[in-house]
């Protein structure tokens, strides 16, 4: 379901040359020409910053850590979405949850397609709940 490609890679090296920026006290012309859409655009916008070498992406009034390494979306959409403690929550509330935990580039569409897996599959088992009977009309 997720593998890697080559916007992966690009988006590795962008978030290393972002990092490099955030570091600078000073701008650098030459480093920020080398940022791309939608990237530039959230860096101008001062979106992009780090506390204790960490670094996050502020959205709206919320800051969340930036993903940069695919082998975690997965846990972080399965924590937001079906952890034990969680259950299985409705589109928008796991929205919500990954929304204030994590950041990476089109992480709502690879939410809506994490959530439209399981929709499939829990479609195809037999409905869950009560069975009608005798007491249950």
């Amino acid at each position: 379901m997720f593998q890697f490609t080559n916007d992966d890679i690009c988006q590795k090296k962008t978030v290393g040359m972002l990092l490099k920026l955030l570091q600078q006290k000073y701008r650098s012309p030459e480093v920020e020409s080398w940022l791309e859409e939608p990237w530039l655009r959230d860096y101008e916008g001062n979106k992009f910053f780090l506390i204790d070498g960490l670094h996050y992406h502020r959205e709206k009034h919320t800051s969340a850590l930036t993903v940069v390494d695919r082998d975690h979306i997965p846990l972080i959409l399965q924590e937001c979405n079906d952890c034990p403690y969680m259950g299985h929550m409705s589109e928008d509330r796991t929205k919500e949850g990954v929304a204030s935990t994590a950041w990476w580039l089109k992480w709502e569409e690879e939410l809506r397609e994490y959530i439209n897996h399981f929709e499939i599959f829990q479609s195809s088992n037999r409905k869950h709940g009560k069975k009608y009977g005798y007491f249950n009309t």
